[in-house]
């Protein structure tokens, strides 16, 4: 692996704007984290689906978010601790973010929310004491209903997972844009796999890229709720802006881009008429021209 004294630092941005046709925003979103060993760099968006059979979904989205911090800052815990038996290889370390994760996450946030629904039940003097029947656990995590993204970033894997609608967007070091979770066919209307579809755990798709060389990372990992990608009259649109956020990183510094950002996503609400969030995390651009520089001092993991 690269000397810890050589790793870039990732920088981080965010915002979130609430959509033209809402009575609020339903997204949650975090950005933390600079990609070390100590302190990875994870990201998350989710978006709740803000309908009437959805009522709590802004709460949903949140406690998505929250857990999913949780799991990947443990995940990335598991890359670099030995085992009993030595270091846990890449395919132990993808059979667990491909099905252990996901179970864990979508149960723990069905606890969770059935927890919320729980407490406010006993708290609603309206509906306490009134003899009529609870719903059942089914329609209480309709309330909650959510999609999420979340990507975590180590210095010796890339990881990402999405549940539903949104992006996740990689810029490469060559410029290149991706969008490696895009579904095979896209979604129609509005109806899109949720954390409270049955057997949501087996809906998640995962991205994995274990880190090899340090001038091939990518240089923007960005996070999406599908009201940016909406904004625009095609996909290439959206593609664009993407790489236009990498340019103007590049050009004006990631400060400016902090600047404008609420403006950018503030105007595509605007246009798709839905909540829309961006978390993202970028390569300093030091870094890129550096990385070119000479070999790097290696140590063991």
């Amino acid at each position: 692996m690269v000397n810890q004294s050589c790793l870039p630092r990732w920088q981080t941005l965010s915002a979130s704007s609430r959509g033209a046709n809402k009575h609020r925003n339903q997204d949650w979103y975090t950005a933390e984290g600079c990609g070390t060993r100590a302190d990875p760099l994870v990201l998350a968006v989710a978006d709740g689906h803000g309908s009437a059979r959805h009522a709590r979904s802004d709460v949903g989205a949140r406690r998505a978010v929250d857990l999913f911090a949780a799991h990947a800052r443990e995940f990335a815990t598991l890359t670099n601790v030995d085992s009993a038996e030595g270091p846990r290889s890449l395919s132990w370390l993808m059979n667990y973010a491909r099905d252990v994760m996901p179970r864990r996450l979508v149960s723990e946030w069905q606890r969770n929310v059935l927890g919320h629904w729980q407490r406010q039940y006993e708290l609603d003097e309206d509906c306490s004491g009134t003899g009529t029947a609870p719903p059942t656990d089914e329609q209480k995590l309709l309330l909650y209903g959510a999609t999420l993204i979340g990507a975590v970033l180590t210095p010796r894997l890339f990881a990402a997972w999405q549940l539903g609608d949104g992006e996740l967007t990689v810029v490469e070091h060559d410029s290149r844009v991706d969008l490696p979770l895009a579904p095979a066919e896209a979604e129609i209307g509005d109806e899109t796999e949720s954390l409270c579809s049955r057997e949501a755990w087996r809906l998640v798709r995962m991205h994995w890229a274990p880190i090899v060389e340090r001038d091939r990372m990518p240089r923007l990992i960005a996070l999406s709720t599908d009201g940016l990608s909406k904004s625009f009259a095609a996909d290439e649109g959206f593609v664009e802006f993407m790489a236009g956020l990498d340019t103007r990183c590049s050009e004006g510094g990631l400060e400016s881009v902090r600047t404008v950002l609420p403006e950018w996503l503030a105007k595509a609400a605007r246009y798709s008429g839905d909540d829309t969030t961006m978390a993202a995390g970028r390569r300093p651009e030091q870094d890129t021209e550096s990385a070119h520089a000479g070999p790097q001092t290696t140590e063991r993991q």
